[in-house]
């Protein structure tokens, strides 16, 4: 009689179904409440007597729009809704299908780093139109933007997180035919940097011309130098405005990028930092906040340093929003014959780089750049 002898069986055992997450939900349900939230306090206008022009009524426009289109705000705002639904959904969906998947989470980090907007409004002179559905002109944080903060801006991870896909995809591309001691295998980070870095500046240049010139918002003083369309309503800092923009576009990338062990650059940093050890995804996504929230913020200070040297001398004229004081708080405009009343904010001193806050200014004699004999 023989024995038969089984041996142990090498093959891999079959992989376990994922345990259910409840995070899609709850997203969805904290999605929800925001919108509920928007819904309440929504106003359009200049209401607030901060930026209210009280000689105007109505909000009649100076300046035609992009093809004579008066219905553009509209439009985007419909627009944003309906993306932003779609977005919801297409979380949820994937949220269950691949939870905690590092884009899904940078996404969403891009999304939050829209409590730093106001700051970024302030900044780079960027002033909105008051007829989008904005926020109450007076609440703290808000108040910082130079009219109003427009609900517009929870569509931000359409703008920072879309370059990525095509840069990624480019450099696969060119790994795959390249030797594996070429430049782009020994420093991904940095090819991925670079392949972002001119498709961030295109993509911000169509978008940002585009929405400027359809009168959703301006920017009421420039750098002339790099600077498009300059002293002219729709003028865009194009130089500084398309490289900074890229100091978010590119970290968020960058940490995105997955090693040949599948590991992202946000996941081994949190495992290097030994940021809660214990929760690999809640570390990660630690290390994607911060480091995103700091990279807004050095762009931010670009522009601030822009606005502390008082190089930004080319003013927007005219003014295309009647219905708000003209936003004034180093006082070009009104150097430039734009009449006022005027506007200076409520970060217009040290701030500003200016102790004793807007200097005073007079109209020049001859009606200036900005006056009404001048159109």
């Amino acid at each position: 009689m023989t024995t038969e002898q089984t041996t142990p069986s090498t093959s891999t055992p079959p992989p376990q179904p994922a345990k259910p997450s409840f995070m899609g939900g709850v997203w969805v349900v904290i999605a929800l409440a925001v919108l509920c939230v928007i819904g309440y306090y929504a106003r359009t206008g200049a209401v607030s007597d901060r930026i209210r022009n009280p000689e105007v009524t109505g909000a009649p426009r100076p300046v035609e729009p992009l093809f004579g289109y008066t219905h553009w705000l509209g439009l985007l705002q419909i627009f944003t809704i309906i993306t932003m639904v779609i977005i919801i959904a297409v979380y949820l969906v994937a949220w269950r299908r691949h939870p905690r998947h590092p884009v899904l989470l940078m996404g969403i980090v891009t999304t939050l780093i829209v409590w730093q907007d106001p700051i970024m409004n302030w900044s780079p002179y960027a002033v909105y139109n008051p007829q989008l559905w904005h926020w109450p002109e007076d609440w703290p944080l808000v108040s910082l933007s130079p009219t109003v903060e427009p609900f517009l801006v929870i569509g931000y991870i359409m703008f920072y997180l879309a370059p990525y896909f095509p840069a990624i995809w480019i450099l696969r591309r060119i790994q795959a035919r390249r030797p594996v001691d070429s430049f782009v295998w020994r420093h991904p980070l940095i090819s991925l940097a670079l392949i972002i870095l001119p498709i961030g500046i295109v993509f911000d240049a169509m978008l940002e011309i585009t929405l400027v010139r359809t009168g959703m918002y301006i920017y009421s003083q420039v750098i002339p130098f790099g600077s498009i369309f300059a002293g002219q309503t729709y003028q865009f800092p194009f130089i500084w405005e398309t490289v900074m923009v890229t100091f978010v576009m590119i970290p968020a990338g960058v940490l995105l990028y997955r090693d040949d062990t599948g590991r992202t650059v946000a996941e081994k940093l949190a495992q290097r930092l030994r940021i809660f050890a214990g929760r690999p995804t809640l570390g990660m996504f630690v290390v994607m906040f911060v480091i995103i929230n700091v990279a807004y913020f050095a762009y931010g200070t670009g522009f601030a340093v822009i606005k502390w040297t008082r190089t930004a001398t080319s003013v927007a004229c005219a003014w295309p929003y009647p219905e708000a004081k003209v936003y004034d708080p180093q006082g070009f405009y009104e150097k430039n014959g734009q009449p006022g009343p005027y506007s200076v904010g409520i970060w217009s001193t040290w701030m500003s780089a200016q102790p004793h806050g807007r200097p005073a200014v007079q109209l020049p004699a001859d009606g200036g750049r900005c006056g009404a004999a001048h159109g």
